[in-house]
């Protein structure tokens, strides 16, 4: 993903927040928090499944951002318990991934119908999907 000097963006008025973001890779994990951040979203991270889990049992999310590929409980693991903790979440992720053409992850994207950013990706990219995502979810 790249950095770029596209101006911070405003959160849409009525935006679901706060935003937990789930990677376990450190530096996109930052990133990701630190752009949405930097747009006035209240963010949240974990780094992997199992962590996740644990926020969301502390607090309701507008939207989460995951990646697919984590050690301790992957995206997909999540995402199912997720689903079963809030069902409301159901139509609120965003997979982040670099795996979207794999055939297994292709289906459960599809039986999802979660939005998907795609390593690498750009800043404006990122802000547009969250956005997307937002006002789909409201």
């Amino acid at each position: 993903m790249s950095k770029s000097s596209t101006p911070r963006q405003k959160p849409q008025s009525g935006a679901l927040t706060p935003i937990l973001v789930v990677d376990d890779e450190p530096i996109i994990l930052s990133l990701l928090s630190e752009v949405l951040h930097l747009d006035g979203y209240e963010v949240d991270t974990a780094p992997n499944g199992l962590a996740a889990l644990d926020k969301l049992r502390e607090r309701a999310y507008g939207l989460v951002l995951c990646d697919l590929k984590m050690p301790k409980l992957d995206g997909e693991g999540f995402y199912r318990q997720a689903v079963q903790l809030s069902p409301i979440l159901r139509h609120r992720f965003v997979f982040v991934t670099g795996s979207a053409l794999d055939p297994h992850t292709l289906a459960f994207l599809n039986q999802t119908g979660a939005r998907v950013l795609s390593k690498p990706f750009s800043v404006e990219e990122l802000r547009r999907v969250v956005r997307q995502a937002l006002l789909a979810a409201q």
